[in-house]
């Protein structure tokens, strides 16, 4: 599945649950129902993808966890926030160069209409030496 149709995929499921809840739930909650929509559309989801940081040749585990991995190929991080801040941005930025991820999604469920909480971000650097996705699992 190219990357835009999986895109494309998570903000058809997203804005799904947002008009089904609406805004002012945890977090957790919106994770959970987001990766139930897209797993019940055939998609890959893993929740909780854990990231690693690879610095020379070491890889050190610090706890970085991607909110949902969809079809090993698109970040979606959520938040719950009244405004999206460039410190969100960078977090997803950050999490496409530790994965060598191309695309990835920051959707706000808090905002009033999701459309006005979701940026989409891509990585144009070349990939970091000593990681691979290939050992990722669904959750």
């Amino acid at each position: 599945m190219a990357i835009n149709d999986v895109t494309g995929a998570v903000l058809d499921a997203a804005l799904k649950v947002h008009s089904a809840l609406g805004p002012g739930l945890l977090e957790s909650a919106y994770a959970a129902c987001l990766a139930y929509e897209l797993k019940k559309g055939g998609l890959e989801v893993t929740t909780q993808f854990e990231l690693p940081v690879v610095y020379n040749e070491i890889r050190i585990e610090l706890g970085y966890r991607v909110d949902l991995l969809v079809e090993r190929a698109v970040v979606v991080e959520l938040k719950t926030v009244s405004k999206l801040l460039p410190v969100h941005e960078a977090q997803l930025l950050s999490y496409l160069r530790l994965g060598n991820f191309r695309a990835g999604l920051l959707i706000n469920f808090h905002a009033a209409r999701l459309k006005d909480g979701i940026k989409r971000m891509v990585n144009l650097f070349p990939e970091p030496s000593g990681f691979s996705v290939t050992s990722a699992t669904s959750g």
